[in-house]
């Protein structure tokens, strides 16, 4: 299994969909309703919740309960204010970079449809060299074309409206997925292949398999808070983003060495169950998928925190796939990577025993 490519061109096709379309943080639902659909022939039910979390369910019946999980939300922005002249000022909604913003295109999501949109700037020819003001919140700015406050309001566009960047996905020297939004639906992505192979090659658990696709996460881990507390899990492998320390201006004595094409990154951290990260870098090493480490200090700063402190508390691991440019518009992970993330949560599957508890004491 290690050195063949497990991605076929049904699953490629899903991606570059699931990445195309937009899910900006609290509007995920019609990224989950393509994600359900993919999953649909994989699995027995699925559970939804209130706010637009998705899960699918194989084995629903047993008591034991294992989650695979990414997160299905994206960075944007609001429209806060709306000036006299139809200008459009911002707020974040997670953590967008301003320092990207300035002659981005942009998609205003409306009741009445998508408004286009630009991130204008100062020309470089009337900016003060001596005193040249950097982007940042206060003072990017959209142009919707609209001539005043007034047009703007009547192409449906007010206070509230959700923005995103319509950059779409593509890929770079054969290899090299490239696109907004992989922070993190490719974590989506990869726990749906992961159902897939179980359902391909006819392998039976023997706990019930939640793969949860958890919204909010950019805002506070919020969806993932909310699920656990429904599901109860026994066992969380949490799969997201993090970053490549070897482009420029990365300082990896303070972020770590990870990078790129060289496999998963586990993670070591308090909330990760040591047992259980274990039994991850075991599996990698027995079925000789490449994996690197990252430690992480007090939080993982992923929904992994969430799953590991609900309830009683619950044997919770992070395998990260390695980024560039994260939280841009111009994203980037390796295949390789993608497909080593899906071969070692489904192996570490394969290795769980029904009621195991991963106990320190036993």
């Amino acid at each position: 299994m290690a050195s063949k490519s497990i991605l076929n061109k049904k699953s490629l096709d899903f991606l570059e969909s699931y990445l195309n379309n937009a899910a900006p943080t609290g509007y995920e639902w019609d990224g989950q309703k393509l994600w359900m659909d993919y999953l649909k022939p994989y699995v027995d039910e699925f559970i939804t919740d209130t706010y637009g979390t998705a899960v699918a369910v194989i084995n629903p019946e047993a008591k034991y309960k294992v989650v695979i999980e990414g997160h299905a939300d994206e960075i944007s922005w609001y429209v806060n204010y709306i000036a006299d002249n139809g200008l459009i000022y911002v707020i974040r909604n997670g953590g967008s970079d301003h320092q990207i913003a300035p002659s981005k295109i942009v998609n205003v999501h409306t009741k009445n449809g998508i408004v286009k949109g630009v991130f204008g700037w100062p020309a470089i020819h009337t900016r003060n060299k001596a005193k040249e003001e950097a982007p940042k919140p206060g003072n990017i700015f959209i142009d919707i074309g609209a001539k005043d406050k007034e047009e703007v309001e009547k192409m449906g566009v007010h206070v509230g409206c959700v923005i995103t960047y319509p950059d779409t996905f593509h890929i770079l020297n054969d290899d090299k997925f490239v696109c907004r939004a992989i922070d993190n639906r490719a974590g989506g992505f990869m726990i749906a292949e992961v159902a897939r192979l179980l359902h391909e090659n006819k392998k039976k658990l023997p706990f019930g398999l939640y793969i949860t696709n958890s919204v909010q996460e950019e805002i506070g881990l919020r969806g993932a808070q909310m699920i656990a507390e429904r599901i109860k899990p026994d066992v969380a492998i949490v799969t997201d983003v993090t970053h490549d320390t070897t482009t420029p201006m990365i300082d990896m004595k303070k972020q770590g060495h990870a990078e790129i094409g060289k496999g998963p990154v586990v993670a070591y951290a308090p909330a990760v169950q040591q047992k259980l990260r274990d039994r991850i870098t075991e599996t990698a090493e027995k079925k000789e998928i490449p994996f690197q480490r990252a430690a992480l200090s007090r939080a993982t700063g992923t929904d992994t925190d969430a799953f590991a402190y609900s309830g009683s508390g619950v044997a919770s691991a992070l395998i990260s796939l390695p980024l560039r440019y994260m939280h841009t518009t111009v994203e980037m992970v390796h295949r390789e990577d993608v497909e080593n993330v899906i071969k070692l949560i489904y192996e570490t599957l394969l290795t769980i025993e029904d009621g195991e508890t991963f106990s320190y004491f036993e």
